[in-house]
């Protein structure tokens, strides 16, 4: 530090300035002598802080004045309705559902309006259960199209806790984030999906480890926070945090999140504690046999926390979880009425790619009850809002230079491999898928 300061004018506020070290002249470029003193740097960050706070607040007003139209579109008869078109049965989990996003919604008003006021109202985030392919992660897509807010879907068993191999908890938001298109203020009002989240129960059960369980009670721990809405920090590119490495905050105070997963077994754990099916041989055995999904559907109903706790979900993740919905299996005549009924059934979606070919798709109806009888039913592969191209093929053929007529599908095609019944000129014959 010399001993005798240097003069040099500031290129801003043009004072001349006592410069006895760096810090009195932040910024200095020796080649053209431009230079802005220390008042001035301060000046200028506390108008752009000022600003920020003033975008902020725009922003949360707007988001304000949007409330009220989004709890007269969140209405729970219209959630309900609207689901229904794409959603086959499932009336019980849609009625939860419908009543915790428009109680959410309400929330977000009142803490808005009421700020302040030392009623706060909690979260009612929500744990889903049912088994594969009933359709959890359809209800929540198309909800999240309704409300016109972020949706991201996580899978639960690939966090591990903080300091070992995998993902951190962090990633789920991160993960809302970019469905969000990188809008901070979007991404604190959307929804979050945690799936296969029975996978991260521990693996004690009810009783507490005794050794490090990161994958499973470790995870659940670290959840905690998040679910009941804190300041989250994330790294934009994914990386592991360390000082340099530029960070995004996102609040999750407002964000909806729901978790869910198959849950495989509970139901014993409902039967033991109603004192069903205790005795497993004898004369006072009960008889399990084609009413066995029945008897799921009527057990998974009664499902209570404590039960979810024996399941190996820890007390404190239970209380962050208060709405419980589950979801029934689905039978064979469900399964049919979703390959045609929804508004995007599979049959109407290969109507219209062979459509754009010039050709006519018929399913009978004696073909399609014994597809899903002989197929769907045996695999039960995401029969609600997905398909899979593969297990719907068509054999198709029209001759290659005349325009094709229309392809009629039924129930003998099942059986002994003869093709599509076809009305149509002669010609070249090609196959079309």
């Amino acid at each position: 530090m010399p001993k005798n300061p240097v003069k040099h004018q500031c290129s801003f506020c043009k004072r001349i300035i006592d410069v006895r070290d760096q810090y009195d002249m932040p910024i200095y470029d020796p080649n053209t002598g431009f230079a802005i003193c220390k008042d001035c740097v301060r000046e200028i960050n506390r108008f752009l802080d000022e600003h920020d706070a003033s975008v902020s607040s725009e922003e949360r007003t707007s988001f304000r004045m949007q409330l009220d139209d989004v709890l007269e579109k969140t209405r729970p008869h219209l959630i309900k309705g609207y689901l229904d078109s794409y959603i086959i049965k499932q009336d019980r989990a849609k009625k939860i559902l419908a009543v915790a996003v428009y109680n959410h919604y309400k929330r977000m008003k009142y803490g808005y309006e009421k700020e302040g006021e030392e009623t706060e109202i909690e979260k009612s985030n929500v744990i889903m259960l049912g088994p594969s392919g009933c359709g959890k992660t359809a209800l929540l897509s198309h909800l999240s199209k309704l409300l016109d807010v972020p949706f991201a879907v996580t899978d639960a068993s690939s966090l591990t806790e903080v300091g070992f191999v995998g993902a951190d908890v962090e990633v789920a938001v991160r993960n809302l984030y970019y469905a969000a298109d990188k809008d901070v203020e979007r991404a604190e009002h959307g929804i979050i999906y945690l799936d296969e989240f029975d996978k991260i129960a521990r693996k004690s059960g009810a009783n507490n480890s005794i050794t490090a369980d990161p994958g499973h009670e470790g995870v659940q721990q670290a959840l905690l926070k998040m679910l009941e809405g804190s300041v989250v920090e994330f790294t934009a590119r994914g990386q592991r945090k360390h000082p340099e490495a530029p960070t995004i905050k996102v609040d999750t105070k407002n964000i909806l999140f729901i978790v869910g997963g198959a849950f495989v077994g509970i139901e014993k754990v409902i039967s033991k504690r109603l004192k069903k099916g205790n005795v497993a041989i004898g004369f006072g055995a009960e008889v399990r046999g084609k009413d066995i999904e029945k008897e799921f559907d009527t057990l998974i109903h009664q499902v209570t926390p404590e039960d979810l706790m024996e399941y190996g979900i820890i007390p404190e993740i239970i209380g962050r979880l208060p709405v419980i919905c589950t979801l029934e299996t689905l039978d064979e005549d469900a399964l049919l009425r979703i390959l045609t009924e929804p508004i995007n059934a599979p049959v109407r979606q290969y109507e219209k790619l062979l459509a754009m070919d010039g050709v006519e798709l018929v399913f009978t109806e004696d073909a399609r009850r014994r597809k899903e009888g002989d197929r769907a039913q045996d695999r039960r592969a995401q029969p609600q809002g997905h398909h899979r191209g593969g297990h719907a093929r068509c054999d198709v053929r029209h001759p290659a230079r005349d325009r094709p007529a229309p392809c009629h599908r039924d129930e003998g095609m099942h059986h002994g491999g003869r093709g599509p019944d076809r009305r149509g000129r002669s010609g070249g014959m090609r196959n079309f898928i």
